[in-house]
């Protein structure tokens, strides 16, 4: 399967699915980044396998980050998101073969408890996790993924409101 068709799009781009994982309280679940000294808090996400539709990549993606995938969607983004990494970043990410990720959106009802989070996985990728507020959700991201985020919530947090 070559990712980089017209299912994909911009091959300059990594085929990517980004969850906003919610609580009962609609608190969104952040992860610290183990790979930096300072505060980078982020969302669940990752690349699509060579053989996996979004559904798959997602469901995959928050057992490897979050040690469990009792979630339901509440809604799939149906247009991707871009966001470019810093070029010192995207040097060493990947081979430098990428310049950003082009995501998938999933916003999921997380059905466990807290004690079903187990981020000390295989490959652990967080180093600690909380529960926030969407008004916080933004200021707590490194600002390269800020207006990603903020176009996230202004385009799906109306679902969450719907399904409440």
């Amino acid at each position: 399967m070559n990712f980089f068709d017209d299912k994909f799009g911009d091959p300059l781009y990594r085929p990517a699915v980004g969850m906003m994982m919610l609580n009962a309280e609609n608190k969104i679940f952040v992860g610290q980044r183990l790979d930096n000294k300072g505060p980078a808090w982020q969302m669940p996400q990752g690349g699509i396998g060579p053989h996996e539709d979004t559904d798959q990549a997602m469901l995959r993606e928050l057992e490897e980050e979050i040690g469990t995938h009792n979630v339901e969607i509440i809604v799939k983004s149906k247009r991707w998101y871009k966001y470019d990494l810093p070029t010192e970043i995207a040097t060493r990410l990947w081979h430098g073969k990428f310049k950003g990720q082009m995501q998938i959106w999933y916003v999921l009802r997380f059905r466990g408890q807290d004690s079903d989070i187990n981020i000390n996985t295989y490959r652990p990728e967080f180093c600690a996790w909380k529960w926030v507020e969407k008004t916080e959700l933004v200021e707590l991201v490194i600002p390269f993924k800020q207006e990603l985020y903020t176009r996230v919530l202004e385009d799906l947090w109306g679902y969450v409101l719907k399904n409440e």
